[in-house]
């Protein structure tokens, strides 16, 4: 790493606020609606903005997600400030493990109360980030499309804005239960498998 980006990335981080922090900060922030709500989410949603298929300026993705105005990221010292500089350093963590070590990425999911994996906020934050180019993610949210697959182990956990399964309401039995309970596990690789769409 060249000293000049050795230097940037180490007063990121120094602006950036701990990630309890950032989650506390969010849910602070719910009356304004921003993309992530809690950290789980904002994981999602910035593994939507590396691995999706089409670049975007972070002004145009950061800003929803937080809730923010374009003119936070002029004032450094500032909670909003310090909350940009957390996401920017996930961002390039989540690169640069799927740039580098793919397999060792994980998703921040939750935990329900009897142990099992909560896969439900983390996905949620996900499409929400594909929702910012719908035309970019239109070929993967296609279910006639051979590729849509890549999105399904996202896509079986997301509801719609009235709150229904995005992809219709599942088969009941064991069976659909136990697929669902464990369709978590396939999410790290289909997130690299997007990410070389």
């Amino acid at each position: 790493m060249s000293p000049r980006r050795r230097s940037a990335s180490s007063s990121m981080a120094a602006a950036a606020m701990p990630l309890a922090e950032l989650e506390r900060w969010l849910q602070v922030r719910v009356d304004r609606h921003p993309a992530a709500t809690n950290l789980t989410m904002l994981d999602g949603y910035v593994a939507a903005i590396v691995a999706g298929p089409v670049s975007i300026s972070p002004l145009d993705w950061i800003c929803p997600l937080l809730a923010i105005d374009a003119d936070a990221f002029n004032h450094g010292g500032t909670p909003e400030f310090a909350a940009i500089s957390a996401v920017a350093l996930r961002h390039n963590e989540i690169s640069q493990i799927l740039s580098t070590t793919p397999s060792q990425f994980e998703p921040m999911h939750r935990r329900k109360a009897n142990g099992d994996v909560d896969p439900r906020p983390w996905c949620q934050g996900f499409y929400a980030a594909t929702r910012l180019r719908p035309s970019a993610w239109a070929p993967l949210l296609d279910a006639s499309n051979v590729n849509h697959g890549l999105l399904l182990p996202i896509l079986l956990h997301c509801r719609d804005d009235q709150g229904r399964p995005l992809l219709g309401p599942p088969r009941s039995g064991r069976e659909t239960r136990d697929f669902l309970r464990n369709a978590h596990a396939d999410i790290p690789a289909a997130v690299e498998a997007m990410r070389q769409y």
